[in-house]
């Protein structure tokens, strides 16, 4: 593993951190009456990925803590990904716009499910 001196070295932190910014400019189309809801969620969501991941980072010095916080960030992810659901739903998303930030997502999740397998490396333990 590469030397990782911040969690913005993290392939997970970068790759989460764009698809949030991905997200924003997507739900720029979306309705105004979805404002308050799906819009404020999805941002909300997308965005707590990255913040997670910099938090696990920070909480490294106890395995099971950094666990817990790269498990949480995948709820998010996978919150993010229900959301698009209901874009898809509302007709807000293309079907080929669906797959791809789906597909995205599903990339992400395998990268946070990649680090908790792994912890005992970003943390120091081995």
């Amino acid at each position: 593993m590469a030397k990782i001196s911040s969690f913005r070295d993290l392939l997970t932190y970068q790759r989460a951190r764009k698809e949030a910014a991905v997200i924003f400019e997507v739900t720029k189309t979306f309705p105004r009456e979805e404002r308050y809801s799906l819009i404020d969620q999805i941002r909300r969501s997308s965005r707590a990925v990255s913040a997670m991941v910099g938090e696990a980072w920070g909480r490294r010095r106890y395995e099971a803590v950094f666990v817990s916080k790269l498990s949480e960030a995948l709820g998010e992810a996978h919150e993010t990904q229900v959301w698009l659901d209901h874009a898809f739903d509302a007709k807000y998303l293309a079907p080929d716009q669906h797959a791809e930030r789906n597909a995205a997502w599903q990339e992400v999740g395998a990268m946070l499910r990649a680090m908790a397998e792994k912890s005992a490396q970003f943390c120091g333990k081995e």
